[in-house]
């Protein structure tokens, strides 16, 4: 029995090393690119309390502070507001995307 395995795993192993890889002959269909996308110019802007808090040019304790310079922003720019309801605030805006 184990001489007939190794018969069988012998013409298996030749079988395999015998074998011819040629590549096609004739017309192939023509191998299309896909377009590149355009490179992005810019990044999204980014916005919200947390990226105002991390950015280099601001102190974060700042935001803190009803009397802080200009330059740190106001509070309108981190609270959201409802469309329904002209000057009724809804939440803070953690993070923000612009598009």
């Amino acid at each position: 029995m184990k001489t007939f395995i190794i018969a069988i795993l012998a013409v298996l192993v030749t079988t395999a090393w015998a074998q011819e890889f040629r590549a096609p002959i004739g017309p192939q269909k023509p191998v299309r690119a896909m377009p590149t996308p355009p490179p992005m110019l810019q990044r999204p802007a980014v916005g919200g309390v947390i990226p105002r808090g991390f950015s280099d040019a601001r102190n974060p304790l700042q935001m803190l502070n009803p009397w802080a310079p200009p330059r740190y922003g106001t509070w309108v720019e981190s609270t959201s507001f409802d469309p329904d309801h002209p000057g009724k605030w809804n939440g803070i805006k953690l993070f923000e995307i612009l598009f």
